[in-house]
């Protein structure tokens, strides 16, 4: 059974660059190994990622990330069973939130610095949708 989880959290150093490229050297080593696939975005210290793939293999990296030190306030904004993947072609695509066009982020919050906390998970996963669709994803793998 295929599902899809989308969490939000903050980055505990505020250079998150050295995070960002330890967590993809990670994703792209354990996630094909494991049957998953998604796209983490960051900006202003906040990690927004949908992650896909079987329900157990899924459950388990959500657990390890929850329990990553790199991250805080991690917060699950959907989980869902699907059908088919949205993001099968990256092992782990990444968007700078912080360089994304004001008018998509305007499409979805309420002001142009895009906030996933103050939004729900649906909302979070039609921005990354957009952002696939105009590609805007960098580091399909």
């Amino acid at each position: 059974m295929l599902v899809r989880l989308i969490y939000v959290s903050r980055a505990v150093d505020p250079d998150t660059t050295h995070a960002i490229e330890s967590i993809i050297a990670s994703a792209r080593q354990y996630n094909p190994r494991n049957g998953i696939t998604g796209i983490l975005c960051y900006g202003g210290g906040i990690f927004l990622q949908a992650i896909e793939g079987g329900r157990s293999a899924v459950n388990r990296l959500y657990k390890t990330i929850v329990n990553d030190p790199r991250h805080r306030d991690v917060e699950l904004l959907l989980y869902e069973e699907i059908t088919e993947r949205r993001f099968g072609s990256w092992t782990m695509g990444q968007v700078n939130l912080s360089k994304l066009n004001t008018s998509i982020v305007l499409k979805y919050a309420e002001r142009p610095e895009f906030d996933p906390y103050a939004v729900s998970g649906k909302v979070s996963l039609a921005l990354l949708e957009e952002l696939m669709a105009t590609a805007s994803i960098v580091g399909r793998v």
